[in-house]
This record gives C-alpha cells, structure tokens and sequence, in this order.
C-alpha cells in the first residue's frame, strides 16, 4: 500500500505504526466536515447489537481517495471512500448503549451509528468509565516514548512487494497501551458498587487503575484479572510503586482480584499493609483488610518524598 500514499502520509504512518501495518477505518466524503476535526488520540468507538463492542485510539488521519479504495474498493454505483484514519490501538469492550449515551450526555435512547469518534470532555467520560487511557496521553506525559520507526518493517515490506506476495502478517513492534483489558470488566464492575466518583492519577510511575478520595480516607487501588502469586507480586510492586505519587497521602492501598487468594498470595500483600478486595459474586466485593500495625507502619514509606 506504500506507493499509494504520498512522502508524508507514509512517514506518519510509519512513525505511529513502527510495524509496517495498522487498522484503519475510512468515511465518504459526505463526512469531510466531521473527519476534518478528528485528531490523533481521538478515541473511535464501534458499536452494533445495542451496545458497545469496541474502542480504538486514532494514529493517523488523511485524505487519499486512491489508498482509501484499493482498502475498500467501492460497490458498484456506490460513493468512493476518502478520509482514512489509522488506530494505535484496538480492543473489544462490551458496554450498553444507554450507559455509554449517558456517559457522553446523549440521550439514552439515541442510536449510535457504527463508529463515533469523540474528543475532548466526552471522550475523557469514555475512557473514565472503561479505565482506560491512550498512548497519545502516556507520550505527552512522559510516561511512555514516542514510538520510532524500525528499519526492518521497510525491509520487509519492499521484500513482500517484489515477491508479488498477496497477504502479509506482521508482528506488532510495540505493546498495547490503551486498556489493559482483560482488567476492564472487573474494575467497571466493582466501581459501580462505589457511593463515590472514583479516579485515576498519571505519575512517573506509571497510571493508576482506581483512585479514591472519600471519607475514610484516600485509597489506591491496582486491579488484576488473575489470582496467582505473579500477578499479586506485580500489583503489590505496582502499588508501592504509585503510592508516593497519590495527589492525596494514601491511607490505604488495595488489590482487587476475581476470586479469594490463597493464603501465601493473602499474606504477602498483608505484611506490606495492603488490603485485598474480591468478587464474590455479581456486584459484590469482600475486604479482607491489613493489619492494623502494618499498614500504620507502611504508611510512612507510601507518603514519603
């Protein structure tokens, strides 16, 4: 697809796509006005079967009729495509329409189209709700390094090309960024329980998966979709991590899991004054808190400077 776009485009793809490949989703010309607002690290929601299936971050967008049509070649007598835009990210959620018309302050009766791109206010609310964030955020934080583009992916590709190859599979040179997945359902599950608006907070460390400010006190809490000693170990590590950084001295610190621990994983978080939250059944989550004298004596080491 290389000899359909011009220099720039290219490099812009190239840049964002270290790869060599990408999704992309396109619209007619009828949509110029809308296409001409969305910018890079735009979240591109998919919807269908009343509900919200997936969510990707916008990479790159342009206008090439010629590299839209060879993606999508048009139906007899039909509209040719035009804008093109590329997603940095892509994963399935699962939300229905009327809390997600809630969210961006539609109403709950409205029915989406198949794609709607949000900025701003309204794709914060989103992104909020799923506990997610973009990689374009990350970057502009320095949480994360801008992506450069690999060598290899333009060797491949002009390999590819001379060999008149009809499909390609590339390997993705950078990790997911967006959501951590397999996290989300769990974490929109437990904070509908909540009688507070619950967070997030970007550090050096890193970000956050709850962040809660109420009248008990303020609590940082690290989700996990497994049970087992390494992902305890990791959230533990991570919550000492961000601990340092809360806005607020953190009075608690949590680990929230789909199933009880095991003693040796229930222990470990314990020893360090970190409270364990879990799913016991649907909407309901049980504490199992710290000691007392051990978070008293952590406490000092999760607010120092």
């Amino acid at each position: 697809m290389a000899g359909r776009l011009e220099p720039r485009q290219f490099e812009q793809l190239l840049c964002l796509h270290p790869s060599g490949a990408a999704r992309f989703w396109g619209a007619t010309a009828t949509h110029d006005n809308a296409m001409a607002k969305v910018r890079t690290g735009d979240v591109a929601l998919f919807t269908g079967k009343r509900k919200l299936l997936a969510v990707g971050e916008v990479g790159a967008v342009f206008a090439s009729s010629g590299f839209a049509d060879a993606l999508w070649p048009p139906a007899p007598g039909g509209k040719s495509w035009r804008t093109v835009y590329s997603l940095r990210d892509f994963v399935p959620a699962d939300l229905p329409y009327e809390l997600l018309a809630e969210l961006i302050g539609y109403s709950r009766s409205y029915g989406f189209p198949g794609q709607l791109v949000l900025e701003g206010g309204r794709a914060q609310a989103v992104v909020a709700r799923l506990g997610i964030t973009t990689r374009t955020v990350l970057e502009q934080l320095g949480i994360e390094e801008r992506p450069a583009p690999d060598p290899d992916a333009l060797v491949q590709r002009v390999q590819l090309e001379r060999q008149h190859t009809t499909t390609v599979s590339f390997e993705r040179g950078t990790a997911t960024t967006l959501y951590r997945r397999e996290e989300q359902p769990l974490v929109i599950e437990f904070c509908a329980t909540l009688t507070i608006p619950a967070g997030r907070f970007r550090s050096p460390a890193g970000l956050c998966d709850i962040y809660l400010e109420g009248h008990d006190g303020v609590e940082v809490i690290e989700a996990k979709s497994r049970t087992g000693h390494a992902y305890v170990r990791e959230a533990l590590s991570q919550l000492l991590d961000y601990a340092p950084h809360s806005p607020l001295p953190a009075d608690r610190l949590a680990v929230l899991v789909p199933d009880p621990l095991d003693e040796r994983e229930l222990s470990l978080l314990h020893r360090y004054g970190v409270d364990c939250i879990h799913r016991i059944s649907p909407g309901v989550f049980r504490r199992t808190s710290a000691p007392e004298h051990a978070r008293r004596r952590m406490r000092e080491l999760w607010t120092a400077d």
